[in-house]
């Protein structure tokens, strides 16, 4: 966060700084180095300009941290769709990797360029930008939801106009045409964001300080202990799922079926299966977010589907199979869609309403105040007495110093949504060209709610913006003319341009804080979407080929293919598609995720002795097991476990190393996909099943054996 020191702290700065320019021994000044904070750090440290931030080395290890990146991201879509922050894992392998490489070519006398905070910065925004992508691009939800194969399990609006088949070149070229667009929408309001509203984004704030650190004495070698940390755990998540894979040659074989708590409890769906990937993410996840998630599978797995379960033949017909949304099937994705709408459009207009407060508030403030912020020409001019404190004043000099012009952004914006209009209505002939205006009209003013709210709670909304933009162009298109598919379009157009912005001003705010230059921030930006719109489908066609993506009972469900298309069948065909009672459930669902959202919301602000809104769960969270089951909870939860029992016995060890150890079990996991899909794809099988029988069907087995 920005320091806003009282006066005292100030004399002290101050009195540092004098002594530090005045000339202080050199052994001296490196004893100090890591007592002084913020910009006081870095005080001889050079800046080098922005063309000399991005460098070859910069772009070579974003290209290959983004592939890494962009597995794990590819693969938590398509199991949960849990994803937590990887900027830590992005921050942290970028100084590993270029600190290595550039220790090695200082012992042998060739390095040109040390390695800077600034080209830390750049490195760590092009992979998340990257990485980003591979979510925003809709690989497993929007794009896969028009399939045929998630059509045929959705049952309405499964009619060729209204699915698409998945082609590597369409998804590409789909990608390139939406995803730059959010980047100019935002770019002329970066310095009422950063400077004048003085926004904390807190993601961009943390990963500052992260950065920051490293580039001190102190923090480069706190952070080869976390790489050490990172890729031992990395090497044993790695091992032990090459391990786990001899015993699963066949369907429901190997550790991922253990019943851990008893067959009947596995038969719901509640059992922990040895997921490292999942131990790490509840590591990262706040406490909250995995209880919620715990609480959401027992509340459907545990109560509601076995009691609805018991109406097959009332509520709906008992020759449906398991996975039609006219069964069983349409409680879990509907009621599950139901929660995840009450909770966005709760969020969408609390961010307005707190977005228009705030605006209204700072007016007011600068109505009534007679400080103003200057004009880019009075910052770091000596006469300036309004910046006294050092941090900002430096800040906002190398802030202001490389401008990106606004006509520049405003002509990129036109030119990138003329070019989308043509060509999106191409891939998609269900949308026509003046939807995409209309959609492209209406997103800068949500990508600046989005972009704004974030810098104020760290909430980015897109989604939930996608959804709204599903409901609202797939019901004016309609069944008849392809919807489901125009809807789903519209989602990605609406979800890239939002999404983008909020992310390229925590960039900013990053860069605003490690001293590097908003245009080497914003090519950053763009070389890592560029990136992401190549990577990210090929990744996706790497699992797409290897393995049975969007099965309900496979490794890669991807639930959010399904549900994206049953908000588009809520939209075209209205609740005539739900089953028996589903709508009254869904009603209620929907009304207690905006309940709960108002409770704790009111609880946090008024009630402070006992703070229970800690312990109030997040609807959104509680949606996701609706659909998949409380298996992944289970292993989220454990994560959480093993960190609070960390934290209990040692605080101080568990914050600096939690993040780098649940990094590499995330990472060994997931990257143990890349070599474990080639074999599927080579036809190569696990020799042994390792399966898990009742007594009684062992009985069975044995006899047939033993004749």
């Amino acid at each position: 966060m920005e320091r806003n020191p009282s006066k005292r702290r100030e004399i002290e700065e101050e009195e540092i700084v004098g002594e530090v320019i005045t000339g202080r021994g050199e052994e001296e000044e490196e004893e100090d180095g890591d007592k002084l904070k913020g910009e006081l750090a870095f005080m001889k440290t050079t800046v080098l300009p922005w063309t000399k931030q991005i460098t070859l080395r910069s772009i070579v290890t974003s290209f290959i941290l983004s592939i890494v990146f962009n597995f794990i991201v590819c693969k938590l879509n398509l199991t949960t769709g849990v994803i937590p922050s990887l900027n830590v894992a992005a921050g942290l392998l970028g100084f590993a990797v270029v600190g290595f490489y550039t220790a090695l070519l200082q012992k042998i006398g060739f390095l040109k360029q040390p390695f800077t905070r600034q080209e830390n910065t750049v490195i760590q925004t092009c992979v998340v930008a990257s990485s980003g992508i591979a979510f925003s691009s809709g690989t497993a939800s929007y794009l896969l939801g028009m399939s045929p194969k998630i059509a045929a399990q959705a049952d309405g609006g499964n009619t060729p106009i209204n699915t698409k088949n998945l082609s590597i070149g369409w998804m590409m070229g789909f990608l390139f045409v939406v995803s730059f667009v959010g980047l100019f929408s935002i770019v002329p309001l970066r310095k009422m964001m950063i400077l004048k509203y003085k926004l904390t984004y807190p993601s961009g704030t943390a990963t500052a300080h992260l950065i920051n650190s490293f580039h001190t004495p102190k923090g480069a070698k706190l952070a080869k202990k976390q790489v050490s940390a990172l890729f031992n755990c990395f090497s044993l998540s790695f091992a032990f799922s090459f391990f786990q894979w001899f015993f699963s040659t066949g369907e429901n074989c190997g550790f991922a079926n253990f019943p851990t708590f008893g067959l009947k409890a596995f038969q719901q769906r509640f059992y922990f299966d040895f997921s490292t990937t999942y131990v790490g993410v509840g590591m990262i996840c706040p406490y909250l977010v995995n209880i919620s998630l715990l609480i959401g599978a027992i509340v459907s797995w545990g109560i509601m589907w076995p009691w609805i379960e018991h109406k097959k033949g009332i509520w709906y017909s008992a020759d449906l199979s398991d996975g039609s949304l006219h069964g069983l099937q349409g409680y879990r994705v509907f009621i599950a869609i139901a929660m995840i709408l009450g909770d966005g459009l709760y969020n969408v207009v609390y961010m307005l309403i707190h977005t228009g407060c705030s605006l209204i508030s700072q007016y007011m403030k600068k109505k009534d105040s007679t400080s103003i912020i200057p004009d880019d020409a009075d910052f770091g001019s000596s006469s300036n007495n309004q910046i006294v404190d050092y941090d900002e004043k430096r800040r906002n000099e190398y802030f202001l110093k490389d401008q990106i012009p606004t006509w520049v952004a405003s002509l990129g914006y036109i030119i990138l949504a003329v070019i989308s209009i043509i060509v999106v209505p191409l891939i998609f002939t269900q949308l026509k060209w003046y939807h995409i205006l209309v959609a492209y009209l209406i997103a800068p003013i949500l990508a600046f709610c989005n972009a704004y709210g974030c810098g104020l709670t760290d909430w980015s909304l897109a989604s939930n913006y996608g959804k709204i933009a599903i409901l609202v162009f797939s019901g004016w298109v309609g069944v008849g003319n392809g919807g489901v598919v125009a809807g789903l379009a519209s989602c990605g157009v609406m979800m890239s341009i939002v999404a983008t912005a909020a992310d390229l001003m925590q960039d900013f705010k990053t860069g605003y804080l490690t001293l590097a230059s908003p245009r080497s921030m914003f090519f950053s930006q763009v070389l890592g979407t560029a990136m992401g719109c190549v990577i990210s489908p090929l990744v996706f066609w790497f699992f797409y080929k290897a393995y049975s993506v969007g099965d309900p009972d496979g490794s890669y469900p991807a639930p959010y293919g399904l549900m994206y298309r049953g908000i588009a069948l809520l939209g075209v065909e209205g609740f005539s598609s739900l089953p028996k009672h589903c709508l009254k459930l869904s009603i209620i669902f929907f009304i207690a995720a905006i309940a709960i959202n108002i409770i704790s919301e009111l609880l946090q602000r008024f009630e402070t002795k006992y703070r229970i809104y800690r312990f109030i769960p997040n609807p959104m969270c509680m949606a996701i097991p609706f659909y998949l089951g409380g298996y992944f909870a289970i292993d989220m939860c454990v994560g959480s476990f093993i960190l609070f029992l960390w934290e209990k016995t040692n605080k101080q060890k568990a914050k600096e190393f939690a993040p780098a150890v649940a990094s590499g079990l995330i990472c060994g996991e997931s990257l143990w996909s890349v070599p474990a899909a080639i074999l599927s794809l080579a036809g190569a099988k696990a020799p042994i099943c390792m399966k898990f029988l009742s007594a009684s069907d062992n009985a069975k087995v044995d006899g047939f054996l033993g004749n």
